[in-house]
């Protein structure tokens, strides 16, 4: 345990301009958010710091049970089609996910981040890797780099660790899962397998809509045994100055697909639409169970950039925290995926190996465009 000045801090490895391997001390933002005492400069955004959002926006809204209706189906698809095409991004409403499991996921998450550090730091572990895994910062590259104001917590929840060690929460980085609260696996991982049902009617969904030659187009490519998803915890606590500070630089995600599950604090993620930045509206339905899906890079390889990845930020709130449950979903880390071509087109993508493609993601990025993409583009 490292403190300063009474403050507990994250350590990140990086290798420097010189080959050099260095390791940083981030401060804990929950601690900072907590005592509003100090600000360190670490945290001033690059200038100009932060872009003011063009206005606030519902993305468009798709509705599952009209996808599932042979009566709504074809207009519903439609609407999929222009939402994935225009936005990259969307809510989904009616999709089977049971309010309970969601309701287990927010209380699990917030039990989490409800622990002192200590307790954090002794109940999950913390990988330094390309992959991040467990309580920390990821995507630190130097001492000078500005760093977002958000706590974080990731885990692999599939494929299953094999391992015949009883201690599983320690296998190689690949599986990492706070043992406080008792339930935290459990809840995740429900809300997992409910989503993943979700996630593979979409895009059998995706492809109809853009009229591909079969409805597998797409999920042919994420094999049930084997393709890959990784669960990321964001805690964004209120910020003592939004004017300076983001909560999360822009990215676009080394996804197929991704779903966000979003508690708290609204009206702070933000697209790039255009060239503005948009606040997204994220009402609240009589359930509260809407979810959020955006395109990931690797649909948009897949899709022969008909759909495109999101490009997006997260804003900090002076007097608000907000939590979001990102589901990372991508086909097997092994396996080669390339564009469909429909109707004689030309290609715009090359076929790349997910993990080839994801490996370079995290060892450019942070960026300030969409340069990660550019691996997989011909010409």
């Amino acid at each position: 345990m490292s403190t300063n000045e009474g403050y507990h801090f994250h350590e990140a490895t990086f290798v420097d301009q010189n080959g050099e391997l260095k390791t940083t001390k981030i401060p804990v933002v929950q601690e900072l958010a907590a005592r509003q005492d100090h600000f360190p400069k670490r945290f001033i955004a690059s200038s100009p710091p932060l872009i003011i959002a063009a206005a606030n926006t519902l993305p468009p809204v798709i509705d599952i049970a009209k996808l599932q209706s042979d009566c709504s189906r074809k207009a519903e698809l439609r609407r999929l089609a222009e939402a994935a095409k225009e936005w990259g991004v969307f809510l989904i409403k009616n999709h089977g996910v049971e309010a309970v499991v969601l309701d287990d996921v927010k209380e699990v998450v917030k039990g989490f981040f409800g622990l002192s550090y200590e307790d954090k730091k002794a109940n999950v572990g913390s990988f330094k890797s390309v992959d991040d895994m467990g309580y920390g910062k990821n995507f630190v590259k130097s001492e000078e780099q500005p760093l977002d104001w958000i706590d974080r917590l990731t885990m692999k929840a599939a494929p299953p660790v094999v391992t015949t060690c009883t201690n599983t929460n320690n296998i190689d980085g690949l599986s990492v899962w706070p043992q406080k609260p008792g339930n935290f696996r459990q809840a995740i991982e429900k809300y997992v397998e409910e989503s993943r049902k979700v996630l593979d009617g979409l895009l059998q969904d995706l492809a109809e809509s853009l009229s591909l030659d079969h409805q597998n187009a797409f999920l042919q490519h994420f094999e049930p045994e084997q393709s890959e998803i990784k669960v990321r915890v964001n805690y964004y606590p209120p910020c003592p100055r939004p004017d300076l500070a983001i909560g999360l630089m822009p990215h676009s995600d080394a996804s197929g697909l991704t779903l966000l599950l979003e508690f708290g604090a609204t009206r702070a993620l933000q697209v790039l639409k255009g060239s503005a930045w948009t606040t997204l509206e994220w009402p609240n339905d009589n359930n509260n169970t809407l979810l959020l899906v955006n395109i990931g890079d690797l649909m948009e390889i897949m899709s022969n950039g008909v759909l495109k990845s999101m490009w997006h930020q997260v804003r900090t709130k002076l007097d608000a925290e907000r939590f979001s449950v990102a589901y990372f979903y991508n086909p097997p880390p092994q396996s080669s995926i390339g564009p469909v071509v429909v109707g004689g087109g030309t290609s715009m993508y090359k076929r790349v190996v997910v993990e080839d493609y994801v490996s370079n993601y995290y060892k450019i990025s942070p960026t300030t465009s969409k340069e990660a993409i550019m691996y997989a583009r011909l010409g």
